[in-house]
C-alpha cells in the first residue's frame, strides 16, 4: 500500500549548507571532524523564527550530527563570546559518554570561522530562547 504525500522543501537550504560548510573548512567548530556526511549546518535561530535570516550564513554553525542535534534542543549554546556551554541539564548526569561526547567541551571556545562570524544577536537569540538553563 502506498499513500501520497505533500513535502515542504527548504529552498536554497543546500546554499546554506554550502556557504556554512565553506566558511568553517568544512570541519565541525567544536570537534574539528571534517567528514561532510557527518556535519550539518546548523542554523542559530531556528528555520522556523528566522525569517530574513533564514539563509544567512552568519546564522550558522557547522556542527556534528551529535553536537547539532544537542545545539537544536538547547543543551548547549555558544555564547556571544564563543564559548561553548553545556547545560545543567546534562552537566549533573554524571556518564561517562556524556563527559566524553558533550560534558567536555564545556567552556572552550569555538574554532571561529574565517568568513560569516555568527553574529552576537543571533547567539544571544539562541542562549535566551532555546538554551535549556
Amino acid at each position: 500500500m502506498e499513500k501520497e504525500r505533500v513535502v515542504k522543501t527548504r529552498i536554497n537550504q543546500s546554499f546554506f549548507r554550502q556557504t556554512v560548510l565553506s566558511a568553517h573548512n568544512f570541519s565541525c567548530c567544536i570537534t574539528e571532524i571534517d567528514i561532510p556526511e557527518l556535519l550539518i549546518a546548523s542554523h542559530i535561530i531556528p528555520w522556523t523564527v528566522a525569517g530574513k535570516d533564514r539563509l544567512n550564513p552568519r546564522n550558522g554553525l557547522c556542527l556534528n550530527a551529535l553536537h547539532d542535534k544537542a545545539f537544536d534542543i538547547g543543551l548547549m549554546t555558544i555564547t556571544t563570546d564563543f564559548k561553548i556551554k553545556i547545560s545543567p541539564k546534562l552537566l549533573k548526569k554524571p556518564n561517562v559518554p556524556i563527559e566524553k561526547w558533550i560534558s567536555s567541551f564545556d567552556g572552550k571556545n569555538i574554532i571561529i570561522p574565517e568568513r560569516f562570524v555568527p553574529t552576537s544577536q543571533f547567539l544571544e537569540y539562541h542562549n535566551k530562547n532555546i538554551f535549556q538553563k
